[in-house]
């Protein structure tokens, strides 16, 4: 089969693999028809990891069930199902408990001893391919393919978000404990955080502000009616104090990571944590899911090579506020969020800007890497 194969930094090609096929008798084979171009790809994608060489990128995934292994007893050949990216058991503790991100029976343990949780194509989280692929094997199928509505195979752009981004983005305003009625401010406006935008437009936030520099993608977040903030035409932090009557946002949502640049260019991994602490009022609450990783094998700033950064704590104690953090439990949330879309509440595929044959990913990535003008979200589509 095909797929997007890692060769070091700034590399990748489609490359002909051996096939997925069924492994366990709890796997599911899936034929990928649709699967994203994630920004934590791009981590990988720059070297910023220590994604294997010859592994394969994508966990974004959805498609049609191809094949069934003998214990799958609710998914069947030919149903249309999107993939989380967390690979979960179902029956471990955590799991059990919603928490399946941190999954203890798929973990690999030979990276980290005490490693939890698992995800296709992913550095660190263990020996999975990703499906940016012809087909993907999916171990624990039944709990792990989450069974699409009939207009599946039209809508796919939609449905294909709730493999991550989502579902991430609503988990960044679970995280902050946004409520009806309260004010957000949202720092990065690529797909998660204008899926966080969009969750919190959803949950009937008053004021949703999204701080980023890029005239396209502030543009899509004006265009579900959040409030675009242009960091380069001055301090955000002043721009959220003006909106809030100098208060501070009730809730902020971090959705940019350890790249973070400022408008010069320069990377700082801790502007963004900061930028919260200082825009958030006193007692208010702050979601990270932008993705911090322990060791940064080639780090513009030397501190974060062991995944520290210079922090405010002390402006962040006084302030009494709160900070939830880590990679979203997909199972919480993907079938209210597939209802959701389902019912027209929710349309996340307004962020798509370009659906490609997988044969062009090396391009789709450059492109895509680079924040080139207009490149806000890739589908990649091997059947095509």
């Amino acid at each position: 089969m095909r797929a997007v194969v890692y060769n070091g930094p700034r590399d990748v090609a489609v490359q002909d693999v051996s096939d997925a096929k069924i492994e366990k008798p709890t796997d599911v084979l899936v034929r990928i028809t649709s699967t994203n171009i994630c920004g934590s790809d791009l981590h990988m994608y720059e070297g910023r990891t220590d994604f294997p060489r010859g592994g394969v990128f994508g966990h974004e995934n959805l498609g049609q069930v191809a094949e069934v292994g003998n214990a799958v007893d609710r998914v069947k050949v030919r149903d249309w199902v999107a993939i989380p990216f967390n690979i979960g058991c179902g029956f471990c503790k955590n799991c059990e408990r919603g928490l399946s991100a941190f999954c203890l029976t798929t973990a690999d343990r030979s990276v980290v001893p005490n490693m939890a949780g698992a995800a296709y194509g992913f550095a660190d989280m263990g020996p999975y391919r990703g499906g940016q692929a012809d087909l993907l094997r999916v171990p624990y199928g039944d709990y792990n393919c989450l069974k699409l509505p009939p207009d599946a195979e039209e809508r796919q752009n939609d449905y294909v978000m709730l493999a991550d981004i989502f579902p991430t983005g609503w988990h960044c305003t679970e995280l902050a404990g946004l409520r009806p009625g309260e004010s957000v401010v949202i720092y990065g406006a690529g797909p998660v955080g204008l899926m966080a935008a969009h969750s919190a437009m959803i949950k009937g936030a008053c004021m949703v502000m999204v701080v980023d520099r890029h005239p396209d993608r502030l543009k899509l977040a004006a265009s579900i009616g959040a409030l675009p903030i242009d960091d380069s035409k001055g301090s955000p932090v002043d721009q959220v104090m003006e909106l809030t009557n100098g208060v501070g946002a009730d809730r902020g949502c971090e959705c940019v990571g350890y790249q973070a640049h400022d408008p010069d260019g320069h990377e700082h991994p801790n502007m963004t944590m900061n930028n919260l602490v200082k825009s958030v009022k006193f007692t208010g609450g702050i979601g990270v899911v932008g993705v911090y990783v322990p060791q940064d094998p080639a780090p513009q700033d030397q501190l974060y090579k062991q995944g520290e950064i210079v922090f405010d704590h002390g402006l962040f104690w006084f302030k009494g506020q709160s900070i939830g953090t880590g990679q979203c439990n997909v199972k919480a949330y993907n079938r209210q969020l597939r209802d959701l879309i389902s019912k027209g509440r929710a349309k996340p595929s307004f962020i798509v800007s370009h659906e490609l044959p997988l044969d062009e990913a090396p391009n789709a990535y450059k492109h895509f890497d680079a924040r080139d003008d207009g490149w806000t979200k890739v589908v990649l589509k091997p059947a095509a």
